[in-house]
């Protein structure tokens, strides 16, 4: 018994020795775990939130155990002002903006000047702060000032009163004494530390391998595991939120390097107006184009009858994630080269430097404080005032909820002469195409199909999936229009227009009972099929397939090659007539020097023509495979307004 009571005092003395900090950043934590919960049917507090928590706060004690008791009380109250002062921001962030620290909030901090934080200050904090969320945090630190000060406060009280307090005290010692409260106590602690390690581990295992990720894509990967580590307090989102500005940092500068090394020599302007339209989570086999039983691309197909729209028949993406995405087809790195993509120009400054006016008009990657690590991951680099600059001479500067804001974002540009149709101009759309989740993704008076619509060939499923897939085609059919409507808008000039998704998606595929992507999966087939083929065209106006004969018919002879969409920027370049070291013939698809047997590797691991040659073995590889039912015949269909 003796050593079992000498355990529990040791276990109980980091508590007792630090016993005002232990309570009041235990409650603070758990506060800031409730009062940053999202109001959403089906969010839950962290799992492991309490038992994690107090081991998190309980080795912090024993720390400050450890220091020397004359300045210990100093580090405690430094603490104290750093742990209140981040929980205040990230509940205050919450609140106001619907997210807690994230990178891009950091990241437009660190870029704001004295007087935007003025203006932001006078903006936002106002008397109505104190009866906000905040107002527990304020009432937990009145209760912490309170119990330091409580001796001092015991001293205004007349004498009956300090002595009725001190008899309370004395018999509730008393109590804790007949129940054996410190063996008690220490052995309740020894269990909660258990249990903390026990389910805790696996979390902060994740978060150490997030916080030594070598790159901000590295994070991203992490993160969309399914099990990935979860930053449950407002401190380690902060220190989340400062390494990922670190890794991007890194990155930033290497950008800026190959920026300023990037060199024109010369432009002969070969295509005065290039469009480039970047959809969004395109699954090929939804395309009606590509041979999809419903009309969910009509405008497409109108445009390939009259012969000005060419289909490229084998084209997969390098990654199923934006971010991914965006880095190799943005740079003239090809997977397979020495370096990474940050070492490499960005070819809109090659456009840039080649004398092209470049607009970039995106549903996505705007600054937004409460974006994910995705989009950061993502816009990091386009966003960045350097970088911006050197790529881009014109931005939009909001989202829409539908793409057709781009529509008048561009329409605007044009009408107040930011645009000069005369110009050489290079103008980039990047839409929210099909992005999760499908039914925001198409405005309700133009939805065409219904459930009603998959019950013949899609019989195995139920209501609620053939809702999701009804709504994942009328976002398809939206689409349409959109990429139309931008096709229209250049059709009367000496214009070309490339058309890719940034990846491919799955939505409930015969078999496959997913939707999004799997990104933690080991690549198959299946995977590769559904999630890296994309749809792939180029357009052509009458006017320039006129004046420009030799590359509409490369354009011809091309489109049943194989290719991947992080060689984009060689094409790009060369349509542009942009003479430059950075240039590589074999990369650019229209070359008679293109190297159509360089292997197609996704996620930088498994070579997509061999999954494709083993699943196929002895007969002509399909671009559909005969096993997905509902995929090789259209049928007429009169279509279904919700």
């Amino acid at each position: 018994m003796r050593n079992l009571r000498i355990v529990a005092h040791w276990l109980l003395n980091p508590i007792t020795v630090n016993r005002r900090f232990f309570v009041t950043m235990y409650v603070l934590g758990v506060l800031c775990a409730v009062l940053t919960l999202p109001d959403t049917k089906g969010t839950k507090l962290y799992d492991n939130l309490f038992t994690e928590l107090f081991l998190d706060v309980y080795l912090a004690c024993v720390v400050l155990t450890l220091i020397p008791q004359k300045v210990r009380a100093w580090v405690r109250m430094l603490l104290y002002a750093v742990l209140y002062a981040v929980a205040i921001v990230d509940v205050y962030c919450f609140w106001k903006f619907g997210s807690t620290i994230t990178p891009t909030m950091l990241l437009l901090v660190s870029e704001t000047d004295s007087r935007e934080a003025g203006e932001f200050l006078r903006t936002y904090l106002s008397a109505d702060v104190i009866f906000s969320p905040l107002q527990w945090i304020f009432l937990l630190m009145l209760l912490h000032l309170v119990w330091k000060l409580r001796h001092t406060l015991l001293r205004l009280l007349d004498l009956r009163q300090r002595m009725l307090i001190r008899l309370a005290q004395q018999r509730w010692r008393m109590i804790l004494q007949k129940v054996q409260a410190p063996l008690v106590g220490g052995l309740g602690v020894g269990v909660m530390l258990i249990l903390g390690v026990v389910y805790g581990w696996q979390n902060k295992v994740g978060m150490t391998r997030l916080m030594t990720a070598p790159t901000i894509g590295t994070v991203e990967h992490i993160l969309t595991e399914k099990d990935h580590a979860e930053f449950y307090l407002p401190i380690y989102r902060l220190a989340f939120s400062v390494y990922s500005n670190e890794l991007a940092a890194k990155q930033i500068d290497r950008c800026i390097v190959a920026a300023e090394r990037a060199k024109v020599d010369s432009c002969s302007y070969r295509s005065p107006q290039i469009v480039l339209i970047i959809g969004e989570s395109y699954g090929k086999v939804h395309s009606q184009l590509y041979g999809y039983r419903l009309p969910t691309t009509p405008r497409q197909e109108k445009l390939e009858e009259r012969g000005l729209l060419t289909k490229f028949s084998d084209v997969v993406s390098c990654w199923n994630l934006t971010s991914f995405v965006f880095k190799n087809f943005l740079s003239m790195h090809v997977i397979g080269e020495k370096g990474e993509w940050c070492d490499y120009p960005l070819f809109p400054e090659l456009f840039r430097k080649a004398g092209y006016r470049v607009t970039f008009l995106t549903n996505q990657f705007l600054p937004q404080a409460k974006e994910a690590v995705y989009d950061f991951s993502g816009g990091f680099f386009l966003n960045n005032p350097t970088l911006n600059k050197a790529q881009f001479d014109l931005r939009n500067e909001e989202l829409h909820r539908f793409d057709e804001g781009l529509l008048s974002d561009y329409d605007n540009f044009v009408k107040d002469g930011k645009i000069n149709p005369k110009d050489h101009n290079f103008i980039i759309f990047h839409l929210i195409g099909q992005h999760v989740s499908y039914r925001t993704r198409c405005p309700n008076n133009q939805r065409v199909f219904g459930p009603e619509a998959y019950e013949e060939a899609r019989p195995e499923l139920d209501l609620r999936h053939r809702k999701v897939i009804a709504d994942y085609d009328n976002a398809v059919h939206y689409n349409d229009s959109i990429v139309d409507a931008i096709c229209k808008r250049f059709e009367n000039q000496e214009a070309i227009v490339v058309y890719m998704p940034d990846h491919g998606e799955e939505c409930y595929e015969p078999g496959r009972d997913f939707i999004c992507r799997n990104h933690s999966a080991a690549i198959d087939w299946p995977l590769a099929h559904y999630e890296f083929e994309v749809p792939f065209w180029i357009f052509c106006s009458h006017k320039y397939a006129v004046k420009h004969p030799e590359v509409f018919k490369a354009i011809k002879d091309a489109k049943d090659r194989r290719f991947m969409t992080d060689a984009l920027p060689h094409l790009m370049v060369w349509l542009a007539g942009i003479a430059t070291k950075d240039y590589q013939p074999q990369y650019n698809i229209l070359s008679p020097e293109y190297n159509e047997m360089r292997p197609r590797i996704l996620k930088n691991s498994v070579d997509y023509d061999k999954l494709r040659e083993a699943a196929f073995p002895k007969k002509d590889t399909p671009s559909t495979p005969p096993s997905v039912p509902g995929h090789r015949e259209r049928v007429a269909y009169s279509g279904h307004r919700r």
